[in-house]
Order: structure tokens, then C-alpha cells, then sequence
């Protein structure tokens, strides 16, 4: 019985994760998919800022990063979101958030002395 129940939470977090990821998708644009798989080494928490490759940026062609920030919760501890907007603004994605993403604020420059 434990392994039915075990088996039946497994099949419906697996359900949600990609009915999650469908909306996300449908709401904001662009290729999941690819997001994940081209976009991943360039975004990630480890090592060095880097230029994204041509088809990280072919995947966020259309893509609202602002309506992606909202579904960032589950991989915040993975990515580093200074990497996630370097990434956007090199591939001149659209509506790149300039107060918040997921729960990452981000920092603006203090103001210049006239």
C-alpha cells in the first residue's frame, strides 16, 4: 500500500512540474525546452559570467522574462538571477524585469553626483 501511495505522489508531482512548465511556456513565450537545455550552463549559481551561446538566445526569442520570473521558486538555489539578466539583456530579450525577478531584487546603481 505504502508503494501505491508512493508511486501515485511521484506520477502527480511529475503531473504538476509539467503542467507547470506548459503554462509557463504558454504564458511567456518562447521555448521552454530550449530554455532549459541551452540556457542552463549560462545561468547557472557556479562560475563565471559568460556570453550565452546562439541558441540560448534562439530560445528566448519571444520570451517575457518578467513572466518567467514568476516561476523561478523552484530552481532559485540553482541560478544565479545576476547571470539570468546579463543573459536576457545580451540576447536583447523582451520585457526584462528592472525592480524584481522571482525573489531576487535587483540592485540599482545609486544615482550620479551632478
Amino acid at each position: 500500500m505504502a508503494t501505491r501511495c508512493l508511486c501515485f505522489a511521484t506520477i502527480m508531482l511529475t503531473a504538476s512540474i509539467l503542467l507547470l512548465g506548459i503554462s509557463a511556456q504558454l504564458e511567456c513565450g518562447g521555448n521552454l525546452i530550449g530554455l532549459e537545455t541551452q540556457c542552463m550552463p549560462f545561468i547557472q549559481k557556479d562560475g563565471k559570467t559568460i556570453p550565452p551561446s546562439k541558441s540560448c538566445c534562439a530560445a528566448l526569442k519571444g520570451a517575457d522574462i518578467s513572466c518567467y520570473c514568476k516561476y523561478l521558486a523552484p530552481i532559485e538555489g540553482k541560478i544565479s538571477f545576476e547571470k539570468v539578466l546579463y543573459v536576457a539583456k545580451t540576447c536583447q530579450a523582451q520585457n526584462i524585469p528592472t525592480d524584481k525577478c522571482g525573489s531576487y531584487t535587483i540592485p540599482h546603481p545609486p544615482p550620479s553626483k551632478a
